[in-house]
């Protein structure tokens, strides 16, 4: 059973900085993983994904400003988010799926609860 947590998320001026974790547990060696937010109201999006070989992919909205990352010893998957923006407020899940184009396409199989990112002007 696959199960992710995500901690970090909190309030932040705009520039500033965060960086999201996620703990991983039984997550198929060969998944992709990544990072999906989404605003009350709105549809999910996906921010950063990275898959089995550690090859990342960015929306073009987050394309340098944040880097995913993961450490496989630690079963954890980071999001280090720099120069943040208003429009950055979200609800950020960590997701996983042996997919790539349903992660992109908001449909991963596994879902963290989410952690609250909010960015204040």
């Amino acid at each position: 059973q696959v199960q992710l947590m995500e901690s970090g998320g909190g309030s932040v001026q705009a520039g500033g900085s965060l960086i999201l974790n996620c703990t991983a547990s039984g997550v198929p060696t060969g998944n992709y993983m990544g990072w999906i937010r989404q605003v009350s109201g709105k549809d999910r999006e996906g921010v950063a994904g990275i898959d089995s070989r550690g090859i990342p992919t960015y929306a073009t909205f987050v394309k340098g400003r944040f880097t995913i990352s993961k450490d496989a010893a630690k079963n954890t998957l980071y999001l280090r988010m720099n120069s943040l923006k208003p429009d950055d407020t979200a609800m950020y899940y960590c997701a996983a799926d042996p997919s790539s184009y349903r992660f992109w396409h908001g449909r991963p199989n596994s879902w963290g609860q989410g952690t609250q990112v909010t960015v204040s002007s």
